[in-house]
Order: C-alpha cells, then sequence, then structure tokens
C-alpha cells in the first residue's frame, strides 16, 4: 500500500517533466547537494530549441529583471510541508457550507491549493499592498533550498513576522513587491480555469510594474482591460504637485486570450412600432460617420430623398455606410427622412436584427468609491475597525462580469472579506451558488486602533466577523421581501430559492506545520536509540479531522465536499462526500474492520500505517478490499 506524500509538488521537478516530454535532448544529469544523481535541464540547448538563429551565449532580450527574481522563482516552485488544519469554532455551518476561509501566508495557501483546485478558479480578485512607501510585503524566505523548504517549513513560530514595512528608503523598495507578487501570481495563474480572469486592484506607484509582471505570468496577449476606478470623491488636500489623485485602477487578465466579459444589458425599453412595421419593434439610430473626406472619401456624399427630392448635405465625417450600403437601406424603406433639409437623416435599427442583448462594459468605474466602502464596514463593525476598505459593490461588478451561477472565486489578499460579501450579495440577487475562498494572514491588528480596541487581534479575525454580519444582513433582507408576498405567485417562490441556495458560511481552515513527525520525511535519520520515540510519526496534538484533511489536500480531494463520521465494528471511520473516500486514524484496526468497510466500495480509502491490529492484517488489506472493492485505491500515511 502506497503512501501519501503529504506535502505540495514540487513544480520544478514538473517543468523538468514537462520539459522531458517536448524536448527529451535537453535533458541531462547531475549531482545534488548530498551526491545523488537527479534529472536536469541543459539550458544551453534548450534555449537554442526555443531560437531560430545560432545561440552562443547570454543575449539581451526584452524582459523585466529585478534583484531577487530568480530566487522568487525558486520560491515559488519549492514544496513545502505544510497542511491545512479545520477550526470548527471558528466557522459558521462547517457541515453544510462550501466557502473557506484560509487563515495564513498566502504563498503557502497557494501551494496547498494547487493540487486540488488546479484549473478550477474562476475568478481571482486580489487587492494587495500598494507599495506605497507606508505599507507592508511579504518577507518571503529565499535562502533555503528546497529540501529545506520540505523539511523545516514552520518549524518555527514566524507567523507574526510574515510582514515587513517596505519602506521608500529600502534599497530593494520595488524589487521586494516585485518578487512578492510574482512568486503568487505564477501559483494563482495555475488555479485558473481556461476562460478564467484575475482582477488585481493597483494605484500609480506600481501600476507599470505589475503590468509587465502579468505579461510576464499571463501572457501580453491575454490582456483583458486596464479599469480606472474613481476611487475618490473629494479631493486630496495632501496632494504635493497639486494634482489630487482621485483614480485607482484594476487590472485584468486572463488564462488564456479567447475570453470576453458578460457586459452590460442594451437599454431595450426605447424599441417600439408606432408605424406597425412588420418587421416588428424599432428605434431611430445615427447614420453619421467617423472619417474625414480625406481619409473615407466614399463615405461623403449628398444624401437625396427619392420622394421628395430633398437633399441632405453629407456630415462633416460623413456617412456610415458608402452609397451602395446607403441605397440598399433606400430600397428597404429603413431611412427616416427629414421634413427640412437642415435635418439629419436617420435609420431604423430592429429588435429582431439585435444578435446579443449586451454591450461591452465600461472600462471607466464612476459609481462607487472608497468612502462606499468604509461606510459599508463601520456600519456592519463598527467605526474605524478597517481602514480603506473596497466597496462590495465594486468587487460585485467583476464578479458578475467573469462568473455564472456556480463558478468558484478566489481573494488571497482577503483583508476585510469584501470579496466574499460581495460574492453573497450577487448569489442573494440572482439565486446563483457562487463559491468563494478567502485567504488572509493573521496580522496583528495595531494595539491603539480601533479594531483592537473593538475586541479584534488580527485582520483575519475581522474579516472572518464582516462574513458572519454580512451574511446576517443579507439573509434577513431576503426574508423581508418574503414577507410581503403571497405563497402562491412567482416572485414568493423565487426568493424562496434564493434564500435555499444562499450560502452564507465558511470553513476555517488554518495554514499549519505538517500534521506528520520530523520522522514521516527523513526517516534515514532515525538512530537506533530514537527507534522507541519515533514509531509514531503523527505529532501529538493533531486531531484525526486533522488528518483528515492533510489526506484532502495531498489527494486532491476538495475541501469543501462534506463530511459525515459513522462507526463501523467500533472504529470512527469519516466519509468525505458520501462514498468519495473513507479515513479511519484509529488503532487497533482488525481484518473484520476492513471487511466491513470495504463492503461500502469508496472511491477511495486511507489508514495510518501504525493504524492496524496486527502485521498480517496490514498485509491482507490490498487482498481483501481487491476481493470486495476491487475499485477502491489504498492509501497510508
Amino acid at each position: 500500500m502506497d503512501k501519501l506524500k503529504l506535502h505540495t509538488p514540487d513544480l520544478t521537478d514538473a517543468n523538468i517533466s514537462w520539459v522531458a516530454e517536448r524536448f527529451p535532448n535537453c535533458i541531462t544529469e547531475t549531482k545534488n547537494d548530498n551526491g545523488s544523481v537527479k534529472q536536469a535541464v541543459d539550458f544551453d540547448l534548450l534555449r537554442q530549441e526555443l531560437s531560430a538563429d545560432l545561440v552562443e551565449g547570454p543575449q539581451e532580450r526584452y524582459r523585466l529583471d529585478w534583484p531577487g527574481k530568480r530566487e522568487a522563482l525558486a520560491t515559488a516552485n519549492a514544496p513545502i510541508a505544510k497542511t491545512l488544519r479545520p477550526c470548527r469554532e471558528e466557522s459558521l455551518d462547517f457541515d453544510t457550507t462550501k466557502n473557506m476561509y484560509i487563515e495564513g501566508d498566502n504563498l503557502d495557501a497557494l501551494k496547498l491549493l494547487q493540487e486540488t483546485y488546479l484549473g478550477k478558479v474562476k475568478m481571482i480578485y486580489i487587492d494587495p499592498p500598494y507599495n506605497t512607501g507606508k505599507d507592508f510585503v511579504y518577507k518571503d524566505n529565499f535562502t533555503r533550498s528546497a529540501a529545506d523548504e520540505l523539511l523545516n517549513s514552520g518549524q518555527t513560530d514566524e507567523e507574526g513576522k510574515r510582514l515587513v514595512a517596505n519602506t521608500e528608503s529600502n534599497g530593494r523598495f520595488h524589487s521586494d513587491w516585485l518578487s512578492m507578487m510574482h512568486s503568487r501570481l505564477k501559483l494563482a495563474r495555475n488555479l485558473l480555469k481556461k476562460d478564467g480572469v484575475i482582477f488585481i486592484s493597483i494605484d500609480d506607484n506600481e501600476l507599470h510594474n505589475l503590468r509587465k509582471i502579468c505579461d510576464e505570468v499571463f501572457g501580453e496577449d491575454n490582456f483583458v482591460a486596464k479599469f480606472v476606478w474613481k476611487s475618490r470623491v473629494s479631493e486630496d488636500t495632501r496632494a504635493k504637485t497639486g494634482v489630487s489623485g482621485d483614480t485607482e485602477f484594476i487590472l485584468s487578465y486572463s488564462r488564456h486570450s479567447e475570453i470576453r466579459l458578460r457586459g452590460v444589458e442594451k437599454d431595450l425599453t426605447k424599441f417600439s412600432n408606432q408605424d406597425r412595421d412588420i418587421r416588428g419593434a424599432w428605434r431611430s439610430a445615427d447614420m453619421t460617420g467617423l472619417a474625414t473626406a480625406d481619409q473615407r472619401p466614399n463615405l461623403h456624399y449628398d444624401l437625396i430623398n427619392p420622394a421628395t427630392n430633398i437633399k441632405y448635405d453629407t456630415p462633416p465625417k460623413g456617412w456610415r455606410f458608402d452609397k451602395s450600403g446607403m441605397q440598399k437601406r433606400i430600397e428597404e424603406k429603413r431611412i427616416i427622412w427629414p421634413s427640412s433639409p437642415d435635418g439629419r437623416p436617420r435609420q431604423k435599427l430592429f429588435l429582431k436584427d439585435i444578435s446579443d442583448s449586451f454591450k461591452s462594459i465600461s472600462s471607466l468605474i464612476l459609481d462607487t468609491s472608497t468612502s462606499q466602502g468604509t461606510k459599508e464596514v463601520n456600519s456592519l463593525m463598527g467605526p474605524g475597525v478597517f481602514d480603506f476598505p473596497k466597496p462590495s459593490n465594486l468587487t460585485k461588478i467583476f464578479v458578475e462580469q467573469a462568473t455564472l451561477s456556480d463558478d468558484l472565486i478566489l481573494d488571497f489578499f482577503s483583508g476585510s472579506a469584501t470579496t466574499a460579501h460581495a460574492v453573497m450579495e450577487l448569489n442573494a440577487e440572482d439565486g446563483g451558488r457562487r463559491r468563494n475562498i478567502m485567504v488572509q494572514l493573521p496580522e496583528a491588528c495595531d494595539e491603539k486602533s480601533a479594531a483592537a480596541k473593538a475586541g479584534y487581534t488580527t485582520i483575519a479575525e475581522i474579516g472572518k466577523e464582516r462574513i458572519r454580519r454580512a451574511g446576517t444582513k443579507i439573509r434577513a433582507e431576503l426574508e423581508a421581501q418574503l414577507e410581503g408576498e403571497l405563497p402562491e405567485t412567482d416572485k414568493h417562490k423565487e426568493i424562496t430559492t434564493k434564500l435555499a441556495n444562499l450560502d452564507t458560511g465558511f470553513r476555517v481552515l488554518k495554514v499549519d506545520t505538517s500534521n506528520m513527525a520530523d520522522v514521516y520525511y527523513k526517516p534515514d535519520e532515525v538512530t537506533q536509540d530514537g527507534l522507541g520515540i519515533q514509531v509514531e510519526n503523527i505529532k501529538q496534538d493533531r486531531s484525526p479531522e486533522d488528518l483528515l484533511f492533510q489526506v484532502l489536500l495531498d489527494w486532491g480531494v476538495d475541501l469543501a465536499l462534506p463530511i459525515e463520521q459513522e462507526t463501523i465494528a467500533g472504529k470512527n471511520v469519516f466519509f468525505v462526500d458520501n462514498n468519495a473516500l473513507a479515513a479511519c486514524f484509529d488503532t487497533g484496526l482488525d481484518e473484520e474492520f476492513i471487511k466491513e468497510l470495504a463492503k461500502r466500495e469508496p472511491l477511495r480509502a486511507v489508514f495510518r500505517d501504525a493504524s492496524f491490529a496486527t502485521d498480517a492484517t496490514k498485509i491482507n488489506i490490498e487482498q481483501i478490499f481487491k476481493a470486495l472493492s476491487p475499485h477502491t485505491e489504498l492509501k497510508a500515511i
């Protein structure tokens, strides 16, 4: 029976395998630090494979570089021996919700989510530090080797020291921010679906660098838009240049270039049929062009009404159609002729000819502001609890544009959990079942802050409480709508369905060190003297449910699936999503228990390596399952 590896994938190995499949001649062998032989890439050969010209050595090329870029790439690829531990007491509707709130370093969280949610996230929205010289960036450890990161990650308590002030006096002011963003965006891209989209809030300080990073990570062709958001409604009196910076930006990129946002619904109320045209409802539409006579001379001509012989002069920018196109519209009686030559002929635009009821969304966002976000959070949480929160109606614009009713949304700079709030609001409006995953470091609140005085010790606590309160408010508003509707009406049924679908809960999962003791990862280092105390390979402070979630991560099983517990032959068994996975971590498992479990025919089954009552049971388990449930995949930890 194979053992689960219980650490995140080594992306460097995966990338080497990818190269090996396509360029086998570029794979060679080298020795690592302990003298073992391993696969490696001959980069000189690979460079030549990817170039039509002769490659002789380092060449200048168009790219963005900064001190620490290679280290950031290596850190993004390095595996970690960490896990996500469930926290029921801080969760809401733990057993039924499909949403998650991950508390911990977002780089670790992104690595832990790689296998389970690879290519499954429809939309990512993040509001990272803007690098203004007054905020913080993650202090990633670029010095550890992959082996050190795997064996030692998180063994010391550094969670409270993961953020450092990034002042303008820092010699690596831009470099540290670029390294932080590059590694996280690289991992985030892996999680996006083929038609997935990411939205990133930013201001002028790093807009130009963020654009270059995203061009590199997502591909220049996958740029969707740069939204300009008028975030400020009053003058910035602090402006040293005499210019009030009233806008921020949201950069958007797709996983692949064939992507289109939903757009906004066209106004169809202007269509009518007062003249009873047999072609149906229509509205008046402009026919003037956009080109001068020098640019498009074929669009510049006088127009004559054949019924009245009234002549209409060509507009300054010509007509929208050439003479043949205009003649066709005259013959089809589509032209609306003014009674005076001073008027401008227009055309009938028929409703039946409109193939799409949506038009492109504007890249300029005007109807929401930071002050609205502040008022929104203050009304829920009390004044001053969170500085400069994004308003939920801003984030909701992008959720509505990029997702359908069952999609998954991720925010790994969650802050006050605006994105979760927006997802719940939109689901309440359209009856959707969108899911969300929030990730937030438990960054300590300043002891003198309004948040600390209100009882919040970390930003994560604020985010979780906002979701609870926002969910309660949204549900109450739906229930209030229901009270005014008769049970037999369509409206009553619609609201009832929305309430049934509305998920305002979340499973809290906390990034922590692996549940497995060091002996699990480096058994060769166990001495003869230490065998007596090292038989147990699981840390003493870990629960069976802790082990279950690490197994789910390692096996790539959705962390939001329903979990039930049953007793079989006196042993506690977790069943995930009915029969998708069965897990038992009790000790003393005998053949009677194994047979009873095998009869349930789970898709997967996992046990502790030291769970079995006898060596014979451990040896026979595969044969028992082969006989009773041959399709079950077995693993041990």
